[in-house]
């Protein structure tokens, strides 16, 4: 059985974070490690809920190359994510970047450069020559509807630009 790749710990942990318990939690203190399947290996993140104390597993698989940390945070390498897609990604970076705090200058700087990786991620989905994130970028519903709502902000020029903006955001609060 083959398991979607978690490209780097941020990645997963971003995608834990995105599926809580059956609770309604994300509050999960999660242990990983490498585990032998069936075809291999995979990361496994297995932690019990704070909240309700259900045991939660996740299962990803591992990617040929790692991806080594380049600053906080590193969602992935050049390639698309397996995890979530270019509409679960700009959700992300609409979210963070509106929760930015006026009274802490390190935080909002952390905030706002999560914002600018997850638009970055968001690139990634276009292919060399493209202009716009295609159809097979989206799969999750959450993905599907922000697309739906507003498809031409999946235009490489609009994200660009929007990247480029959170950029210097958190350049200013560095």
């Amino acid at each position: 059985m083959a398991f979607a790749i978690a490209r780097t710990r941020d990645e997963a942990h971003l995608y834990l974070d995105l599926h809580p318990c059956a609770c309604g939690s994300v509050e999960t203190a999660w242990d990983s490690g490498l585990v032998a399947v069936d075809d291999g290996l995979a990361t496994r993140y297995r932690g019990a809920c704070d909240d309700c104390g259900r045991q939660r597993e996740y299962l990803f698989g591992v990617p040929e190359r790692p991806t080594m940390p380049a600053g906080y945070p590193t969602f992935g390498g050049p390639e698309p994510s397996q995890l979530l897609d270019a509409g679960e990604w700009l959700w992300v970076a609409d979210l963070t970047a509106g929760n930015v705090p006026v009274d802490d200058e390190a935080e909002a700087h952390r905030t706002l450069s999560i914002a600018t990786a997850a638009v970055e991620e968001v690139v990634k989905f276009i292919p060399p020559g493209a202009d716009e994130v295609p159809d097979d970028g989206f799969w999750s519903q959450r993905g599907r509807e922000i697309r739906a709502a507003e498809p031409g902000r999946f235009q490489l020029d609009r994200l660009l630009i929007v990247r480029d903006s959170f950029r210097d955001l958190a350049a200013r609060h560095a």
